[in-house]
């Protein structure tokens, strides 16, 4: 999905996002060319953005809470895990994480699917970011002076190129544009109906799913993204991201230098903090 974009989902309740469309007769110009805008700037500027980043990360699923400490680097993304649930990592369970940083550090073969992985998740991101002038209709919702939010529902002349995309397309919802860089601050999205591939025989997607993903800039013209909050309902036999329950929240941003190997990054994770209250 769209919020697999590396530069730049609390659960929002939907009713109203969509309200002022049941008297609108047609959809705004001037809500579109925003958005067309938006996103020729957001494709741009992610494409331009070699930063690397270190960052906390809480990820919140059905099966429990994990924390981790990511470093970024430009071979690769060093991630620790520091506590489950609530609990601080036992220091045999620091052992295995540290023994499994270590492993990665010497694997270039680790090192190279991740990175591919990487760019495939960032190419999806990208074409679902095209998407968004033409899959759906656009109106202008509020203007604050500094952030425009814009509304939309989903364009039923538009036909989505891939079956990701046909999920992507039949969400309504908001989003907020930064106006003095035009750049996307938040995105939330609502499915409008069910969404069914191979006549439900591989998987359905249930109406009323949402996701809401939150941005930040955390340097000049470089955006991050700092939660991802997606409640989707159903099954799938095609993508294992799309039925999911997941919150999660990034913080603690701090930028690495451009040189920072992956055993300099893996050092810098054997000394985070192993205690419940140091997590906080």
């Amino acid at each position: 999905m769209w919020v697999s974009i590396r530069c730049g989902c609390v659960v929002v309740l939907w009713g109203g996002i969509a309200g002022a469309w049941g008297q609108q007769a047609k959809p705004d110009a001037k809500a579109l060319a925003m958005v067309r805008v938006a996103s020729q700037t957001e494709s741009k500027e992610c494409a331009a953005d070699n930063s690397h980043w270190g960052y906390k990360d809480e990820d919140k699923k059905s099966s429990g809470v994990t924390v981790s400490r990511f470093v970024d680097t430009v071979k690769g993304t060093v991630t620790k895990k520091i506590a489950v649930n609530g609990r601080a990592l036992t220091p045999v369970e620091l052992q295995r994480e540290d023994a499994r940083i270590a492993a990665f550090v010497k694997d270039t073969g680790q090192q190279s699917k991740q990175r591919k992985d990487g760019l495939e998740d960032n190419k999806r991101g990208q074409n679902l970011l095209r998407m968004l002038p033409d899959a759906f209709l656009w109106n202008v919702k509020s203007d604050s002076g500094d952030t425009v939010t814009l509304g939309f529902v989903p364009n039923p002349a538009y036909k989505p190129p891939t079956m990701e995309a046909r999920v992507f397309a039949a969400m309504k919802g908001e989003i907020v544009v930064d106006k003095g860089q035009n750049r996307i601050r938040t995105v939330k999205g609502e499915l409008t109906s069910d969404v069914k591939f191979g006549y439900g025989v591989l998987g359905k997607m249930k109406k009323g799913g949402v996701f809401v993903v939150e941005r930040r800039e955390m340097s000049p013209r470089v955006w991050q993204i700092t939660e991802t909050h997606v409640h989707i309902d159903g099954r799938s036999l095609l993508f294992k991201s799309i039925g999911e329950q997941d919150d999660e929240v990034k913080s603690e941003f701090r930028r690495m230098p451009q040189e920072t190997t992956l055993v300099q990054a893996a050092a810098m994770l054997k000394g985070e903090p192993t205690t419940v209250s140091s997590l906080r």
